[in-house]
């Protein structure tokens, strides 16, 4: 049995095999995209990264590295302040702090580089990419990634913006009616969107909406000498507990690229990407044969049937989260697919940057 059989053979087990284990999510529609006949050089990105895909694909028509491609293609959305979900203006923790992290690998050399928890620099990526390029280390993390960037000439800012401090004190005032923070219907002073405060003997209740966040944004690039790059970066969970990481930075879980193989990303609910090795599961699959959208299908199923907590299941016994996975294959073939409806994906090559249809697993 030559390779490509052995390939396909080994696919169509696999799918089989994962259609018919034991679980949730037991009919399993599996769907070829026209993605997956793509061919040839590609960026692709969440959702988010219309611009991020754009900048990038301009960056390897000049030649430029495609890890430094799409590092400077998702600066565009880390430097964005009404992107609440990635760097300047993403939702802090429950502190009132904006903690960051980032990963990129670089396919033609396999190696690596990530930050968490970074504070005061409004581009991890960027940083996690000079850990890759300037140290035998992979990740770096808290202080002494902060450090880290400063001794590069990273400049320390606040990052926290007004929209999204506002959004952080909404949250505080409605942890519950037993704590030092008067909700809004307890409260007797109105307050304008200035801050100014004015006294009232009726209680005011604040309709506007608390943003929550698990967005982030993946990228990766594939040029015409075949070498790819991926990269995930993110503000993280919003009001998360201080200190912590997601599966943006931890390679195999957010974002993995294996240059024989293909690139893979992940946002959405970090601690279950992170609990089946997202990224790197979906690389496999496509080194079994699987195209990109059986692909990232695929380990959306695996994680469905690991999700054994009620708290994270619907009256259907389906995962109440969303995930959204993304993959390139090394010839240019890519896809997506997203837990529940709604997910997006952008794409850039010849034909100009486009927003498209993530697959749902669930209806």
């Amino acid at each position: 049995m030559n390779n490509i059989n052995r390939r396909r053979f080994l696919a169509a087990s696999s799918l089989t095999a994962i259609a018919a284990a034991a679980g949730k999510t037991n009919a399993v529609t599996w769907r070829h995209e026209p993605g997956d006949d793509h061919r040839g050089p590609l960026a692709i990105a969440s959702g988010n990264g219309l611009k991020a895909v754009e900048r990038a694909w301009e960056l390897l028509k000049q030649g430029r590295d495609t890890a430094e491609a799409i590092v400077l293609g998702v600066k565009i959305v880390e430097e964005d302040p009404n992107d609440m979900s990635v760097g300047y203006g993403g939702l802090p923790n429950e502190r009132g702090v904006v903690q960051l992290d980032s990963s990129v690998m670089h396919g033609p050399t396999h190696k690596a580089g990530c930050v968490a928890c970074i504070e005061n620099i409004k581009t991890p990526a960027s940083v996690a990419l000079e850990v890759l390029r300037r140290t035998d280390h992979v990740m770096l993390v808290g202080k002494g990634a902060t450090e880290f960037a400063v001794a590069l000439g990273f400049k320390e800012e606040n990052l926290l913006t007004e929209r999204a401090r506002k959004a952080w004190l909404r949250w505080k005032a409605n942890h519950g009616p037993n704590d030092d923070w008067l909700n809004p219907e307890q409260m007797d002073w109105k307050f304008d969107e200035n801050g100014n405060g004015t006294h009232t003997a009726v209680a005011q209740a604040d309709t506007s909406e608390i943003p929550y966040t698990t967005g982030t944004i993946h990228c990766s690039a594939l040029n015409d000498k075949g070498e790819l790059s991926g990269c995930t970066t993110t503000s993280g969970l919003s009001y998360k507990i201080p200190g912590r990481v997601g599966d943006s930075p931890i390679i195999g879980a957010g974002m993995y690229a294996d240059n024989q193989i293909g690139s893979a990303g992940a946002t959405g609910r970090g601690e279950a990407v992170i609990q089946s090795c997202g990224s790197f599961l979906a690389v496999q699959f496509m080194d079994m044969g699987m195209t990109p959208t059986e692909a990232c299908t695929a380990v959306l199923k695996r994680i469905a049937d690991r999700t054994k907590q009620h708290r994270l299941l619907n009256d259907k016994g389906e995962p109440n989260f969303q995930v959204t996975m993304y993959a390139m294959r090394k010839d240019g073939a890519f896809g997506s697919a997203c837990m529940r409806p709604g997910g997006t994906f952008a794409v850039c090559d010849d034909e100009g940057p486009r927003r498209l249809q993530s697959v749902p697993l669930f209806g």
